[in-house]
């Protein structure tokens, strides 16, 4: 098995360590699937991460697009990886670092559950600053056999996914949560959505909580796996599906796909 690889942004270069410094905390963190060189979407992963770097860190623009693309460079051409950059705070200071993950393996369906304890997050909007608690719920939830936690507001509508976002189909219209929940800008639902829109799809956003989704198809989605159809819902709703929706959905997000330049 290839081990992961980390390296840490001096100001000139990506500079490899042996092992992940210690910190204290991410800040900001941006990951996507690279498969033989190619990536979805990728400018709206930088778009988003240096959005986050400006809203969370004293990192000027200029450093963040010099090892953004210093990142984008180091990715391999072959293979399957799932690189993340971050912004990190080591010794007070916040730092820019990227991690060189193989990709693990990829999955079609999905088993759900609502997290019992509501919201988790302490940034709603950003990826990075709950990703450290938002996985540790995810390992806990894996063993009871689900393989994404829920979360949900106080008063029970859906939110997000601990690592993905969360749509919905009812008869032929697409809908997403309200994005007044406060949620991260998913960029696999923002592809999936635009696409929609572009084949003439009926889109919406609404507050839902699980029990509203029965007799939905529902997707769990994100830049790792795509989509992934949601199979069960832990005391939660019956859910429907379509026969061949996903997949043929799946194509078009993956004809996104270009190679990194």
């Amino acid at each position: 098995m290839i081990a992961p690889r980390f390296f840490v942004w001096t100001g000139r270069e990506l500079a490899e360590t042996p092992d992940v410094p210690a910190h204290d905390g991410v800040l900001v963190a941006d990951s996507w699937l690279v498969a033989d060189g190619g990536v979805r979407a990728l400018q709206l992963h930088r778009d988003r991460f240096l959005r986050g770097v400006a809203s969370q860190t004293s990192i000027d623009s200029p450093a963040t697009e010099s090892f953004w693309q210093a990142a984008v460079d180091a990715l391999p051409r072959t293979g399957e990886w799932f690189p993340r950059v971050e912004a990190l705070l080591i010794g007070g200071e916040p730092t820019l670092a990227l991690r060189l993950r193989p990709a693990p393996p990829l999955g079609a369906s999905v088993r759900v559950a609502s997290l019992d304890e509501g919201d988790p997050r302490t940034v709603s909007t950003v990826k990075g600053p709950d990703i450290e608690r938002l996985g540790a719920l995810k390992s806990e939830a894996a063993q009871n056999d689900v393989d994404e936690p829920i979360i949900v507001s106080a008063a029970g509508h859906i939110i997000d996914g601990a690592t993905s976002a969360v749509l919905w189909w009812r008869g032929d219209r697409l809908f997403a949560p309200s994005a007044s929940l406060g949620r991260v800008d998913s960029v696999t639902a923002k592809s999936i959505r635009l696409l929609a829109t572009a084949t003439g799809t009926d889109t919406g956003e609404e507050f839902a909580t699980p029990a509203d989704l029965a007799g939905c198809e529902v997707w769990v989605v994100n830049a790792l796996h795509g989509i992934r159809v949601v199979t069960s819902w832990r005391n939660g709703p019956a859910l429907a599906r379509t026969h061949g929706r996903a997949t043929a959905w799946q194509r078009r997000l993956d004809a996104l796909v270009r190679p990194i330049s």
